[in-house]
């Protein structure tokens, strides 16, 4: 049995959940094994009927007054709790901040390995195989995990989502009990950014600024042209956040988030390695630059050498043009 653990955001299920949980739908065909899905606390109405198209047979809410917001320490008692009592062959998690949270610690308790920001997984002689991207993106390192169950992290936005004409899956509820005593720090209250819609990570269309978008105002103009992309979100090197342009929820790279939209455009970015490591894997990259020889040009798909300045706002007035 593949078990995912499926996060629960405003009431509602992420989307990288249900791509989770679509790819372990789609290796537990291979396997011939069953699937089931994981959601600690509350969840919300229907839950059974999307992950049950999702391709999950069953559905464990694990509930506790101790988990009606999250905490490192209980959520995981409760995931291992379940883990061991049902002894899946794999767990898997969306890579998300919560989702990185937990597998690992999760890992640790039943002293096991971790595999980390999967962005492939293979069946192989019978058992699961898992790619991963190295060196800020230029290599792929593929693993088979000896130990049971093999937990993962999986990606945003790299997985396809799975939708079956099927039934709703099967919601089974169970108390957990979580010592007072175990929970030592827990979220008390989550403040969104005033008008960020999507997060960056999650954005099918990332719109990102570097160093040559000179100021706050730069990313003022891009957050207007990312309001008239479909769950488009506003993204920025190191440089622009540490220079306080735009909060450090926006930075993609190896010391902010790792993204994977559909589209990733790179505009006044250089493409130093440790950009690249964020946003290799996008699936078109669209370099704007005054330097022809910036590196981001050698990843990009398409490449406009030009004054950012001018490139953005004709974007802008186009896309008005065509669907305002």
């Amino acid at each position: 049995m593949i078990l995912t653990f499926i996060e629960i955001r405003d009431g509602k299920i992420k989307k990288s959940s249900l791509e989770t949980l679509s790819e372990a739908a789609r290796k537990a065909r291979e396997l011939h094994i069953p699937l089931q899905a994981v959601v600690v606390g509350s969840a919300p109405e229907g839950t059974g009927a999307e992950l049950g198209a999702a391709g999950a047979a069953k559905v464990h809410i694990l509930e506790s007054p101790e988990l009606s917001s999250y905490s490192s320490q209980g959520f995981v008692r409760a995931l291992e709790s379940l883990v061991r009592e049902t002894s899946p062959a794999a767990v898997f998690f969306p890579a998300t901040a919560m989702g990185r949270d937990l597998a690992p610690r999760l890992a640790a308790r039943l002293g096991v390995s971790l595999a980390s920001d999967i962005t492939a997984v293979a069946v192989r002689d019978g058992r699961l195989v898992f790619t991963r991207p190295v060196f800020a993106g230029k290599a792929r390192l593929t693993l088979a995990l000896t130990a049971s169950p093999a937990i993962a992290t999986l990606r945003p936005n790299v997985f396809p989502l799975e939708s079956a004409a099927g039934s709703a899956a099967e919601v089974v509820k169970k108390a957990v009990d979580i010592p007072a005593g175990a929970v030592r720090g827990r979220v008390v209250e989550i403040l969104g950014e005033k008008g960020a819609a999507i997060d960056v990570s999650e954005a099918e269309i990332v719109v990102s600024g570097g160093r040559a978008m000179k100021g706050p105002e730069g990313f003022t103009v891009l957050g207007e042209l990312a309001a008239l992309l479909p769950r488009a979100a506003v993204g920025a090197s190191r440089t622009a956040v540490d220079s306080g342009w735009i909060g450090h929820s926006h930075q993609v790279g190896q010391t902010g988030k790792t993204v994977s939209p559909n589209i990733y455009f790179a505009f006044g970015i250089s493409g130093a390695i440790q950009h690249l490591a964020g946003m290799s894997s996008s699936k078109v990259i669209v370099a704007v630059n005054k330097d022809p020889e910036a590196p981001m040009f050698k990843v990009a798909d398409y490449g406009i050498v030009a004054d950012l300045f001018q490139v953005v706002p004709a974007l802008i007035a186009e896309l008005k043009l065509h669907y305002s």
